[in-house]
């Protein structure tokens, strides 16, 4: 049997506030399989985001396990954890988190050229040819509308053609038309790199264009159930 490309085993969070430890997830066991298509989905403050950051490093559990890309990344130090961010997984954010001072085209290289691709700037060049922005390749983010920054965004994250894919609300902050477009260029990269995905939605239709769906409330796992579109390639 294939390893899964993400598994956690039993993994809490709790994070220090004004009265005390507040606990955000509980318990919180799941693997996710490689190629699959997965959406984390929940109510606000259901702990949706934060079990996406554990996912990818970016937070650290307070307890329990989380293996990714067949590294334990709970016995990983920060720049271990940023080796295996810029190897293996690419990260789109709901704020775009684009580096102002960098043009479109050098925002996307550098992620490749932090890796040592010495074409760096060409598969930037192409990937934002992908997105539909080559003609803005020269714009800085503040020139850009909001749809254009997450076209930018993705196109970075693909760019290294990460294995795991992380998405936190990539929509969140488009009107409906924009995020349709991002939502199809999310799936069109990830069916054109094969990789893997994993991302956090409000949005039902979102949701059901994964294999999988994982429902979150209050920092548990609520329900688990594969969608039309993973019964129908079944």
């Amino acid at each position: 049997m294939t390893k899964p490309i993400l598994s956690l085993q039993d993994v809490t969070l709790a994070l220090e506030g004004n009265a005390g430890p507040v606990e955000i997830l509980h318990g919180i066991s799941m693997e996710v399989a490689e190629g699959e298509t997965l959406a984390l989905v929940g109510p606000s403050g259901s702990g949706k985001s934060s079990l996406l950051m554990i996912m990818g490093g970016l937070e650290r559990a307070s307890a329990g396990r989380v293996t990714a890309l067949g590294e334990d990344m709970t016995r990983m130090d920060e720049d271990q954890l940023a080796r295996l961010r810029r190897d293996g997984m690419g990260v789109v954010f709901q704020s775009f988190h684009l580096i102002p001072t960098m043009t479109a085209l050098e925002n996307v290289a550098t992620p490749l050229e932090l890796a040592g691709h010495k074409d760096a700037f060409e598969r930037a060049a192409a990937e934002l040819e992908a997105v539909g922005l080559g003609h803005r390749a020269d714009h800085y983010p503040v020139q850009m509308s909001g749809g254009e920054q997450q076209r930018v965004a993705l196109a970075r994250a693909s760019a290294p053609r990460p294995r795991l894919l992380l998405a936190d609300e990539p929509t969140g902050n488009l009107d409906a038309a924009n995020g349709d477009a991002i939502i199809e260029l999310l799936f069109d990269l990830r069916d054109r790199h094969g990789a893997t995905l994993v991302l956090v939605t409000h949005s039902n239709a979102l949701a059901q264009r994964c294999n999988r769906v994982v429902r979150l409330h209050d920092g548990r796992i609520s329900a688990a159930t594969p969608t039309a579109t993973k019964a129908a390639a079944e």
